[in-house]
């Protein structure tokens, strides 16, 4: 799987109020692919996650997922696109407090319908080294043991990239390198295309290829 941006923008409000988050970025991502979008805190760089993610449409330009135009796409499209093609990592880990580990690893495939879904979630967190935590719920586990089940959560359906925003910034430093060496292994043994969200220049430096946004721009 191939997400291109195209000369995007993005804007946010309208008339004297309107502010470009975003413009005129040109990036690719693909499986095998490990990018760092770097910059300081309003660079613009979660809306270019965002926008990869088909999470949000661009105001100016395209954004083609294996050469095909989303707004082509039907909602419908787009849905299947985020559920079988893409994870999704966030720096709050949006766990349910009251579903142990393996349900909330479940629970988004279980609204989507997958088949196979327990089975999935169980391999997900086998894979992060949680197998013995499956009944531990998020109150048991430490911060690091957290974010690693929601990396679960985004590889339970074997997406072909992941998206992470920030996963290491509420984490301490022995912790988050943890986290950041599981995605890098990941990657290097299984092709998974890894794109991360960073401020923090020694994570982005980790990165096969690092992208400086600044103001909205790729500088």
């Amino acid at each position: 799987m191939k997400i291109d941006l195209l000369n995007v923008s993005k804007a946010y409000g309208q008339g004297e109020a309107q502010f470009w988050a975003l413009k005129d970025a040109t990036v690719s991502a693909t499986e095998g692919d490990f990018i760092s979008i770097v910059g300081p805190s309003g660079s613009g760089k979660s809306t270019m996650l965002h926008i990869f993610g088909c999470l949000d449409k661009p105001t100016e330009g395209e954004v083609r997922v294996d050469d095909q135009l989303i707004s082509t796409f039907s909602d419908q499209q787009m849905s299947r696109i985020r559920r079988d093609h893409i994870g999704f990592v966030f720096q709050q880990y949006y766990l349910n407090a009251s579903m142990t580990a393996l349900q909330n690893v479940l629970l988004p495939m279980q609204l989507a319908g997958v088949k196979g879904g327990k089975e999935k979630a169980a391999a997900a967190l086998e894979t992060v080294g949680l197998g013995g935590k499956l009944r531990s719920y998020p109150a048991q586990l430490s911060g690091g043991e957290q974010q690693r089940v929601a990396i679960a959560r985004a590889l339970a359906n074997a997406p072909s990239i992941v998206l992470a925003d920030e996963p290491t910034g509420s984490l301490d430093t022995a912790t988050g390198k943890n986290v950041l060496d599981m995605l890098m292994a990941l990657n290097r043994e299984r092709n998974l295309g890894v794109v991360i969200v960073t401020h923090d220049e020694t994570v982005a430096q980790k990165a096969k290829h690092m992208i400086h946004v600044l103001d909205g721009r790729i500088s």
